[in-house]
């Protein structure tokens, strides 16, 4: 990351750290300008408070991540995980829960005792609100654009028969291959599928099997 140097207070320019790269405060100005420029570009007949300009923005500036499956990791912790596993919980004896707990600054695993009423109000901070979702879905895919989806698919399919109708061929999208869940290296060809309270198979089924 490349350095910058900036203005102090008496006009005098300074060096900066190593690692720093342009000051967040003077981005989120200049981010408010440009956001603001291209809403009244979008929008010329809306009238903006000017409570947007008095307010100061927010600009998060850190360093993204460097793959996809950082990222996936990242949100998976918050989308399917809960607050607290079992196996993280030691003990709870005479009102009080006894937990483990990964410190943030030396990620060290540590324990803590609470009383079971702190406990459980900790606990209840990380449920959501009534009318909170913990996955939202923007654009397209968000529910509001549903109808917006279904007649696209209606055209989609208009435009499939009429090629049909013309006598154009349309192939026919590849099926996935499900992989064997032990191995990983087989595909998984499911010829028949066992009752779920039957202890033996039945005549004329057989299990699942893995070919490669």
């Amino acid at each position: 990351m490349k350095t910058c140097n900036w203005p102090g207070k008496d006009g005098q320019w300074r060096q900066s750290r190593k690692k720093f790269l342009v000051p967040v405060r003077a981005l989120s100005r200049g981010y408010r300008t440009r956001f603001m420029k291209q809403a009244k570009k979008a929008l010329p007949e809306m009238t903006f408070p000017k409570e947007v300009w008095d307010k100061e923005w927010v600009v998060f500036c850190k360093p993204t991540f460097n793959r996809a499956k950082n990222v996936l990791r990242y949100l998976g912790r918050y989308i399917h995980r809960i607050a607290i596993t079992n196996n993280r919980i030691l003990a709870l004896t005479e009102g009080q829960v006894t937990f483990r707990y990964q410190r943030s600054d030396s990620k060290e695993w540590q324990s803590m005792k609470l009383p079971a009423q702190e406990f459980l109000r900790r606990y209840l901070q990380h449920v959501l609100p009534q009318g909170f979702h913990k996955v939202r879905y923007y654009g397209l895919l968000s529910p509001r654009n549903r109808p917006v989806l279904k007649r696209m698919q209606y055209l989609l399919e208009e435009r499939r028969r009429g090629k049909a109708a013309k006598g154009e061929a349309t192939p026919d999208p590849p099926k996935p291959e499900r992989r064997c869940p032990c191995c990983r290296e087989g595909i998984m060809v499911v010829i028949g599928w066992l009752p779920k309270k039957a202890r033996s198979p039945p005549q004329g089924r057989v299990a699942p099997r893995a070919t490669k």
